[in-house]
């Protein structure tokens, strides 16, 4: 068996303010990036990680300014790929922010991978996370459409031949990534515990440099220690330069 990644832009975001990603760092300085759903074949089953954003809803609820083009809408994205959403057999969240888990219910025949103790955050944010997880009177969460598909684990799991989760808390409380044993390589597909490659490269100062928004400092700085010692080459969630190199083998 041999897995490949394949990086789809379903996306971008326009003028996000550079230390929503980088942590306290870059002020003044605006981002432009992508959302990516990530494509694993070569398994009995493709398998999709994160599904971006359901534009329609969140141009409208979330005030920054996006773009989609026909080509970057998931199931078009897809079906360029020769994959059929139809098809797939697992869909894995890093976690349950609206841009990455709010086409959930294009895949009809999939399991939904999800951390228990992320269903149970986004269930009941803090006042201040609400929008993230549209956890709003007016707006039911995009993710709730393919409930009932979900498979919750609680830490590290094999989810398919090859494809494992594990749990990185700290961006969010059930954050997770995905590791992945391709062709060549070991991958993570660390969602958004790395926004950028920015982030795991860090600076001058520190070795690497946290999102700008998290629920636990503390945990993520664990989730970095264990990614180090995961010995995977790390793949960023909304790097432009994923969406450039595409392919991962």
């Amino acid at each position: 068996m041999t897995l490949t990644i394949t990086a789809l832009s379903v996306g971008r975001v326009f003028d996000l303010q550079k230390p929503s990603l980088t942590y306290l760092r870059g002020w003044g300085e605006t981002l432009d990036i992508p959302l990516i759903m990530f494509v694993i074949q070569g398994g009995d089953a493709p398998v999709v990680v994160d599904t971006g954003a359901d534009f329609a809803r969140a141009v409208t609820h979330h005030g920054i300014r996006m773009e989609q083009t026909p080509e970057e809408h998931p199931e078009a994205a897809l079906r360029a790929l020769g994959v059929d959403p139809a098809d797939v057999g697992v869909v894995i969240n890093t976690h349950l922010h609206w841009d990455h888990s709010s086409n959930n219910h294009l895949f009809p025949n999939a399991r939904i991978v999800l951390q228990q103790r992320e269903i149970d955050y986004a269930s009941d944010p803090v006042p201040w996370h609400r929008r993230q997880f549209e956890h709003l009177p007016e707006l039911t969460a995009a993710w709730r459409r393919a409930e009932d598909a979900i498979d919750p684990v609680d830490g590290d799991a094999e989810v398919a031949p090859g494809v494992s989760v594990v749990a990185l808390p700290g961006h969010t409380p059930g954050s997770q990534g995905v590791v992945v044993e391709a062709e060549s390589t070991r991958y993570l597909l660390a969602g958004d515990c790395i926004d950028l490659y920015e982030n795991w490269a860090g600076d001058a100062e520190y070795e690497h440099i946290p999102s700008g928004f998290f629920t636990d400092i503390v945990a993520y700085k664990h989730s970095l220690g264990l990614i180090e010692k995961l010995g995977c080459e790390v793949v960023p969630s909304h790097d432009p330069l994923v969406v450039e190199r595409r392919e991962f083998r």
